[in-house]
């Protein structure tokens, strides 16, 4: 078995690929596998692929997957996940690269800590800039309960700092239908994965590990792209709200959902201009049907201590749907 397998989604970023496989050389063991997923690329992604799976062979194991169909990132880390050997998971983007030695560091760390997943911190790239970003947990170095990282509701904690990418994950996880992703999102798809991350694995700690660039400012990332794409996030928090609605702490953490929910509304319709307007249209009226499903008593408990910009934002669709019903 492998000690580690570093799943790898690629999908048209044959400008990046380059840096993220020969940070890979720089981070190879015997002992890891990468598995290279190509989500249907339709450049030269593919072939760079190809010729990296055969230079990296030689230091380490190396599974290169072609999705017959573009099935968005959830997807693609499933596709790996599925043909992953290893004892520990972790996961990388295709246009984010590792600094040297980083692997072998991570894994250390969670052999150290005997936990069930290990989080770290990360480098945000944009353009030339860098800037260090922390994982929102004080205690570093410590096994914790990932129960008790979900709240306070009203301040930023571990399942706001979603990225599947920042840690390192023990295969029981696996095992046990808590690594999956949820199928098709093409974005947000890290959310409802945290979320059950923390509700239902056992023990976690962070470390102040700093070997991931995350590369910022992409002209093909999703965050950039203002089509209906984006809207899946939507389906995500959906998700969220319904899972954490049925848990047994649903009373204390469905406020911190709700508000997270809330939150992600108000930032996409302050960014409506970027969508095309068709997109925007819909976006405002799932928004508003999303306010509607969502439990009533904890959001109004959470429009009320919101900051006003948002607040407001919200109570018009808010409104807009207590208009409508009044109407039909």
């Amino acid at each position: 078995m492998p000690k580690l397998s570093l799943i790898v989604p690629f999908c048209n970023v044959q400008q990046y690929a380059r840096d993220v496989l020969m940070s890979l050389r720089a981070n190879a063991r015997p002992d890891f596998e990468f598995i290279l997923v190509d989500d249907h690329s339709e450049d030269g992604t593919p072939a760079i692929l190809e010729r990296a799976a055969e230079e990296l062979s030689d230091v380490s194991r190396v599974r290169c997957v072609r999705r017959e169909q573009n099935g968005g990132i959830a997807t693609a880390r499933n596709t790996g996940l599925d043909v992953a050997q290893g004892e520990y998971l972790s996961f990388l983007d295709g246009d984010d690269w590792l600094a040297p030695g980083y692997l072998s560091e991570l894994v250390a760390a969670i052999e150290e800590l005997d936990c069930d997943f290990v989080r770290t911190d990360h480098v945000r790239v944009t353009g030339r800039a860098r800037s260090v970003h922390r994982a929102p947990v004080g205690r570093r170095n410590e096994v914790l309960n990932p129960r008790d990282a979900i709240l306070p509701a009203g301040r930023t904690t571990s399942v706001d700092y979603a990225y599947a990418w920042a840690g390192v994950y023990h295969r029981r996880l696996l095992e046990r239908g808590l690594l999956h992703f949820t199928d098709g999102l093409r974005t947000a798809e890290d959310r409802p994965w945290i979320w059950k991350l923390h509700r239902e694995a056992e023990s976690f700690a962070v470390v102040g590990l700093l070997g991931v660039f995350y590369r910022r400012g992409v002209a093909s990332s999703l965050t950039r792209i203002g089509d209906a794409r984006q809207l899946d996030f939507i389906r995500a928090f959906d998700q969220v709200v319904e899972e954490t609605a049925a848990d047994r702490d649903a009373d204390r953490l469905l406020p911190k959902a709700v508000r997270t929910y809330c939150a992600v509304i108000a930032h996409h319709l302050s960014e409506k201009d970027k969508f095309e307007p068709a997109v925007a249209k819909r976006l405002r009226a799932m928004s508003a049907a999303a306010i509607k499903r969502m439990p009533q008593d904890a959001l109004g408990d959470v429009l009320e201590t919101m900051d006003m910009r948002r607040s407001a934002e919200l109570r018009r669709l808010r409104r807009r749907i207590t208009t409508a019903k009044g109407a039909a």
